[in-house]
């Protein structure tokens, strides 16, 4: 069983599409998926068509147990459930900044599900603060989307100071390049740069495409209604570089049960 964060301290680096298209796919290999919408925007939530809602709201999530297993749906596709947003998780970083073993109250309000997935992927908010923390501590893998400009790369340097200030194991963080214009010199230029100066970026990038921005019209994953395109095919090679990589136990670190589809 794997946590997978899909995580950026930059907004607007097409995460949540990201955290779509991958928990679809996932499930349509067999995997059993819970895809965790932890912003209180809800676009995952409204990509699969569920009110954003959870039981008693922050109070029920911060519980956990009963109140944050009822609140669990199911989507129009097999294998694959959401754990929807809701607003009030606005307030998750204020709230678990007061309580006792405050950076790992996440990990503790996702244990109940970890014998029931396969792959449990977190979409996350843009954070750097405690909640950060939570992501970083209840996740196995983080995926990072990167758009290839100046700016994005400096926060995605934040990012890994961050980690390696705080112990946070940095073989554990993947990077994709997101909303890629292979026409732009700049974009080609810096995605040499950065892979060349980064480990752990995977060779599956994405294009900025007009059928990824669709997703909002047909609340849906690109490779439901447009199976064939291009955009489709780049999320497809994504998440099986994702899947080799942590099925690999990729840069050498601790030894977990493979996504490979059904359960034996």
């Amino acid at each position: 069983m794997t946590t997978l964060a899909i995580y950026s301290n930059k907004g607007g680096v097409g995460k949540t599409a990201a955290a779509v298209n991958i928990s679809y796919l996932a499930a349509q290999t067999g995997a059993k998926t819970l895809l965790c919408d932890l912003d209180p925007q809800g676009s995952a939530t409204y990509y699969f068509r569920v009110k954003p809602k959870l039981r008693s709201g922050i109070k029920g999530f911060i519980k956990g147990g009963k109140q944050v297993y009822k609140s669990v749906k199911g989507t129009d596709y097999e294998n694959l459930d959401l754990l929807p947003a809701d607003f009030s998780l606005r307030y998750l970083d204020v709230t678990f900044s007061i309580l006792k073993r405050s950076k790992k109250r996440l990990n503790k309000i996702l244990n109940p599900f970890r014998a029931e997935y396969d792959l449990i992927i977190l979409d996350c908010p843009v954070t750097i603060s405690i909640l950060a923390d939570n992501i970083l501590n209840a996740a196995d893998d983080t995926l990072v989307p990167l758009i290839p400009t100046t700016l994005s790369v400096r926060t995605y340097r934040q990012l890994l100071a961050f980690c390696q200030k705080n112990k946070y194991a940095v073989s554990r963080i993947y990077s994709f390049f997101s909303m890629v214009d292979r026409h732009k010199k700049m974009h080609k230029e810096l995605m040499a740069a950065v892979a060349e100066e980064f480990s752990g970026i995977l060779q599956s990038p994405i294009p900025y495409l007009a059928a990824i921005e669709k997703m909002g019209i047909y609340r849906a994953p690109v490779t439901v209604f447009s199976p064939r395109s291009a955009a489709s095919k780049s999320y497809q090679d994504l998440w099986h570089n994702i899947q080799g990589a942590i099925n690999r136990g990729h840069h050498g670190y601790g030894n977990r049960e493979k996504i490979h589809g059904q359960r034996g």
